[in-house]
């Protein structure tokens, strides 16, 4: 059987399959982070850039930080790349076996540590959020030990997608967020009202519940029988851990930094923690649509190519996502720094949320649309090194890429507050994609690099005329409307975003770009007709 996978690989365009999973992670990603905006606009309108939000967001910093290091280290850098060489080689009950031990160590570490941490939250909650007092401490107490559910919720959830990602079963996987945004959205429009702030944490503690419930109907069909065995003895699962373990401290490093902004941004005015918070999950919204979806793709192919030794397909793989990540991204960037403004005018600009906030998170915005690019391209590039089942790298150029983002939000944050720590976040995201990918170069001996910086230059250049452009309607038009007024500004956007649009993909057609001729034949549905890379099927990974 596996002879036949590899003539279909020889006999297949590696895109095809990246780009139809890519459209269907990218389209649930869309709606879910429309839900997320949805989510953004009703916080911010309920309550403004203040006390009640910042205690909301730092409430999830240890939660956060305990399944990203249990959890999301375990995933992307080891488990996927063991689980799916185990299917490649026909050694289904070994897969099998491998997903029911790191479920069950993580359930019960999970639950052993989220217990513990939520008896000692008044301890260490002062010292991360050293500027709250009172009631305001009170508060971020008691969001904290509720929002503890949700690591166990999600670390199963993560489990169960890693392994619909594996089988490349990535409708179920891939509207699981959208139901995690569903529950804070329930949460702060039904539960605050009747238990206060503490409904926002209840929000997420059932987000992250149906985040996993949702997933598990997928993962029965594809083969899995939950049995509660753990067993250290496995050379499978020492694997994972091991190769986990680098991820983890990278994690860690990234995860103390984000702790380190919270402290830091306690300390500065009320709301800045919250603007940072919008801002971010604004300019993430072509982080989740196009850089994730095309990354999460992609990793089972590379990972199989890894395993096969096959480095030129390998190479032709990371090449064709790499360029078609920066298609959208680019022009992604140029169109969130000429419409800044106004993006945040329509997804916040309601209620409690006034023109200070506004003006603040617009700036934030801008600063963070600069390392956008980089943002995007580096879930791509760490996933090239965990196919490669090298997790050192990722690991010890993180760390330098935050130390550099903690120098720089301690040093700019005292000149420029909030905003400096939007730069530091920038810069250093900009080193951690640079470093990432030359390092990988030097591994492969070529990322097909001529092609990258071709694509790269017209990419750019048909971005700027289109920003150009689009800026120039902005000013056209803006004399004919009412700016004061959401569906004069919505109007705005709408006009100048469509001229940029049209002219971007114009030019692209015009030139012929192998990226938007790639776009084209996934929405004609001629990607649909492709046999995938790796057999959806698990009876046929197992040869049955």
């Amino acid at each position: 059987m596996i002879r036949k996978i590899a003539d279909k690989l020889k006999n297949s365009r590696p895109s095809d399959s990246i780009n139809s999973a890519a459209l269907i992670i990218a389209t649930a990603g869309i709606l879910s982070r429309a839900l997320g905006l949805v989510r953004d606009r009703i916080l911010a309108a309920k309550f403004g850039a203040g006390d009640t939000l910042d205690v909301y967001y730092s409430a999830f910093r240890v939660p956060d930080l305990i399944y990203n290091l249990l959890i999301l280290g375990a995933l992307s850098a080891a488990f996927i790349p063991v689980f799916t060489s185990l299917l490649a080689h026909e050694k289904k009950e070994e897969a099998w076996r491998l997903a029911n031990s790191l479920l069950a160590m993580a359930v019960l570490v999970l639950l052993v540590i989220c217990g513990a941490f939520a008896i000692f939250t008044p301890f260490f909650m002062k010292f991360i959020t050293p500027g709250f007092s009172g009631e305001k401490l009170g508060e971020v107490i008691t969001l904290t030990r509720i929002m503890f559910l949700s690591p166990i919720f999600l670390g199963i959830s993560g489990i169960f997608g890693g392994i619909l990602n594996s089988f490349k079963r990535f409708l179920v996987y891939s509207l699981a967020p959208l139901v995690y945004n569903l529950g804070i959205i329930l949460g702060a429009v039904f539960l605050v009202p009747s238990f206060g702030i503490s409904g926002l944490a209840w929000g997420v503690a059932g987000g992250a519940f149906f985040h996993m419930l949702i997933q598990y109907p997928a993962v029965k069909f594809s083969g899995f029988q939950f049995s509660p065995a753990l067993s250290f003895s496995d050379g499978h699962l020492r694997k994972v851990l091991t190769l986990m373990i680098p991820r983890t401290m990278g994690l860690a490093v990234t995860q103390v930094n984000l702790l380190v902004v919270t402290i830091i941004a306690s300390t500065l005015s009320a709301g800045s923690l919250t603007i940072f918070n919008l801002a971010n999950n604004l300019q993430s919204f072509p982080l989740g649509v196009f850089a994730i979806p095309f990354a999460l793709a992609v990793f089972p192919t590379l990972s199989y190519f890894s395993a096969k030794e096959e480095i030129e397909n390998f190479i032709v793989s990371f090449s064709q996502t790499f360029r078609q990540i920066l298609f959208f991204v680019i022009p992604a960037s140029i169109f969130m720094l000429v419409f800044r403004a106004q993006i945040v005018r329509v997804v916040l600009g309601s209620g409690k949320f006034d023109w200070e906030d506004t003006t603040l998170t617009f700036q934030a915005l801008g600063i963070f649309a600069v390392s956008l690019f980089a943002q995007c391209l580096v879930p791509l590039l760490a996933r090239s090194f965990y196919a490669l089942h090298n997790t050192k790298i990722p690991f010890l150029i993180g760390i330098f890429s935050e130390l550099v983002n903690l120098a720089l939000a301690l040093l700019l944050s005292r000149m420029y507050g909030i905003l400096g720590l939007v730069w530091a976040f920038s810069i250093s995201s900009m080193v951690n994609m640079f470093l990432l990918f030359f390092i990988l170069r030097s591994k492969t001996g070529d990322l097909d690099d001529k092609k990258i910086v071709s694509v790269i230059a017209k990419i750019a250049l048909f971005s700027l005329v289109a920003g150009g452009a689009a800026q120039l309607t902005k000013y056209i038009v803006g004399p004919y409307i009412d700016l004061d007024t959401f569906l004069g500004v919505f109007s705005q956007l709408s006009a100048s975003g469509a001229v940029g649009i049209t002219i971007f993909f114009s030019l692209a057609f015009i030139f012929r770009l192998e990226e938007f001729e790639a776009v084209k034949k996934l929405l004609s549905g001629k990607f649909f007709g492709m046999r995938q890379s790796i057999p959806d099927d698990p009876t046929q990974a197992s040869g049955m």
